[in-house]
């Protein structure tokens, strides 16, 4: 099985290996699951997650696949790159969720990019419980050598706290 090459994909330490690239409202926090107004997660395993605010919060990971043990000759192969992220919102507030994930040149140039619209969750016509989101990359040409994950939403009601979307459980993985 591939190993996730994500760093705290659930938030067991707090912040760290994140770039937080937009930190607004009351910014990015952790939280125990489920959280207030939250909905159980579909692996034991996974005890955290991170909440969004009234402005948008987004955070982001560059892997550096060389660093990781992969070979130039491995990754020119173009195996397949898989990346999955889990978000819900709260049963009390909506919220917006999105994803970009890029995989990057050694110039840290833009091979292919998966960027979904971003997607609204409604407490009152959805359960907002966990979702996942998935997406495997492939035929994106030699050169790969880098892969940026970024996530992350807001709350609709702009509520001040941690009422925005929640993200937890991200994973990375190369099949080399």
């Amino acid at each position: 099985m591939a190993r996730n090459l994500l760093k705290n994909p659930a938030g067991e330490d707090q912040m760290e290996f994140w770039e937080l690239t937009e930190n607004g409202g009351s910014q990015w926090q952790v939280e125990d699951l489920p959280g207030d107004c939250g909905y159980d997660f579909v692996d034991d395993g996974v005890t955290k997650f991170f909440s969004t605010s009234f402005e948008l919060c987004l955070k982001r990971q560059v892997v550096d696949l060389l660093a990781e043990g992969y070979s130039p000759d491995d990754l020119d192969a173009q195996p397949a790159v898989t990346v999955e992220d889990w978000y819900s919102g709260r049963s009390d507030c909506g919220c917006t969720y999105q994803l970009t994930v890029c995989l990057l040149n050694e110039n840290q140039e833009v091979l292919q990019e998966f960027k979904p619209e971003p997607i609204t969750l409604d407490p009152d016509c959805d359960n907002c419980s966990w979702k996942q989101m998935r997406h495997t990359f492939s035929n994106y040409g030699p050169g790969l050598r880098f892969i940026s994950f970024e996530h992350g939403g807001q709350d609709t009601k702009y509520w001040d706290g941690w009422f925005g979307v929640r993200v937890t459980g991200s994973s990375v993985t190369v099949e080399a």
